[in-house]
């Protein structure tokens, strides 16, 4: 029996469709899973667009409430805000003479020619403040960066107990003994005291350049923040931003 072979088609017309083979085509629930990932995506895409818009006017509000609150202080922008007692920036530093944990006495106007920064604070039991010296000791090279020369550290405590105090804590820097409160008073560093804590210092910084004179000055302590601690890279902030607190340094 002879098999037979289909006609040749007539040149020009059109060529049949090949039967579909396997894997050629995608199921039609495929297709339709696929349509659905990309809508997810592009919903997932215009959500975090307006997420992240959201975010930056956030920021930039915040920001700006931030600025606004502390541009009229004169301070360098910090979460540490300070006061400016007095006698301040501008006036002559009055002189003493207090005895030193190294010996002998120490006195401001032995100092003439030199910068030098007194730290009063509130003492033996003020563990932040003795954090706060050795801090500093160790980024003298910051402050000394800004013409600082010498450092001491003046507390309402009789002598023996600092010197106690200064051996328990490994501190170099020179502490005085203003038992009095003479000095503490002449400054008004008494005045930035703890709650409830009278005739103690609270947390002062005065710089005093080489002519004598006060240069910068931020009090810390006080109410309502009561502040035992300010960190080097704050201090050293508003040191050279100067402001409210006096010149840049």
């Amino acid at each position: 029996m002879t098999a037979r072979v289909p006609p040749r088609p007539r040149p020009g017309a059109p060529r049949p469709a090949d039967p579909a083979r396997p894997g050629q085509q995608r199921p039609a629930g495929a297709r339709n899973k696929t349509a659905r990932q990309i809508a997810a995506q592009a919903r997932r895409s215009r959500q975090h667009k307006i997420w992240a818009g959201s975010a930056a006017v956030v920021v930039a509000a915040v920001g700006g409430l931030y600025a606004v609150s502390n541009g009229g202080s004169g301070q360098a922008a910090s979460a540490y805000a300070y006061s400016v007692g007095r006698p301040g920036p501008g006036a002559s530093a009055p002189d003493f003479s207090l005895a030193s944990t190294r010996g002998g006495t120490w006195s401001l106007s032995a100092q003439r020619g030199k910068t030098v920064l007194l730290f009063f604070q509130e003492g033996v039991d003020c563990e932040p403040c003795w954090t706060q010296i050795k801090n500093i000791q160790t980024d003298w090279a910051q402050f000394r960066a800004l013409g600082i020369d010498e450092m001491v550290s003046i507390t309402t405590d009789p002598l023996y107990a600092l010197r106690q105090k200064v051996a328990d804590e490994g501190i170099t820097t020179p502490l005085l003994a203003d038992a009095n409160v003479r000095v503490s008073s002449t400054y008004g560093t008494t005045s930035y005291a703890m709650a409830g804590m009278a005739d103690q210092d609270g947390h002062s910084f005065v710089v005093v350049g080489p002519d004598g004179r006060i240069e910068w000055r931020a009090d810390y302590g006080g109410a309502p923040n009561y502040t035992m601690f300010v960190p080097d890279s704050d201090l050293l902030a508003q040191m050279r931003a100067g402001g409210s607190g006096g010149k840049a340094l």
